[in-house]
């Protein structure tokens, strides 16, 4: 089981996973340093647990200024135990329950590493660098501080250089998205599809976005 407890209208968050509720006080004293107002995210994957084992989390966190809580499980014992209590509980596949967690917890980390299909609806965001493994599908947004490489066919929406900077880039095996945006530039992708497979990088060059041939130089 993993916990996320977010405070409301900020950034801070805080995670922690256990696989028991024998030391459940002592393991969340460690959310301590979020004062709140916050809510909580359970994610429970391929495990059970029961109504009284979720009741002692629920009291737990009643008392200690968490306003809203929520299950996310495989699990459809877990969730039907999470509805008896009232909580707010949803069942969704291993997978999907994996990314999801990996969304939550890939914010508040500087570099992030996605390896696998970005899908329609999906939002990746990254502090920092951020690489994806797979494609991104149109109806996808992908954002960055820094730089965005996408080893796969980027066909969705790109956003680097949040923090402002010009000389963030967007790389792709097949560059045809829908958008890109590399700080306050953006430009519409191309009608036509790439007639050649071979990686692409986007910059900024006189307040315009430009598309070029990605090329690795071999230092010996």
């Amino acid at each position: 089981m993993k916990i996320i407890i977010t405070e409301i209208n900020t950034k801070n968050s805080e995670t922690i996973s256990f696989e028991n509720l024998d030391n459940i006080y002592e393991t969340l004293k460690k959310f301590s340093s979020i004062k709140g107002p916050v809510k909580a995210k359970i994610f429970v994957i391929n495990e059970s647990f029961s109504s009284h084992q979720l009741l002692k989390i629920k009291n737990y966190f009643d008392n200690n200024n968490i306003i809203s809580i929520c299950i996310f499980s495989n699990d459809r014992p877990t969730i039907i135990a999470g509805k008896s209590l009232k909580i707010d509980s949803t069942f969704l596949k291993e997978q999907d329950v994996k990314e999801k967690l990996l969304l939550l917890e890939s914010r508040k980390q500087d570099y992030i590493l996605h390896e696998g299909t970005v899908r329609s609806g999906d939002r990746i965001s990254s502090n920092g660098n951020l690489c994806i493994i797979g494609d991104v599908n149109p109806g996808a947004i992908v954002f960055a501080k820094k730089n965005i490489y996408v080893w796969g066919k980027l066909l969705g929406i790109a956003f680097a250089g949040k923090g402002g900077s010009k000389n963030s880039t967007i790389t792709a095996l097949y560059l045809n998205p829908l958008q890109l945006r590399i700080a306050d530039v953006i430009a519409i992708g191309p009608k036509d599809k790439p007639n050649n497979y071979y990686p692409e990088i986007a910059v900024v060059d006189k307040q315009t976005i430009n598309i070029k041939p990605y090329l690795v130089e071999n230092i010996n």
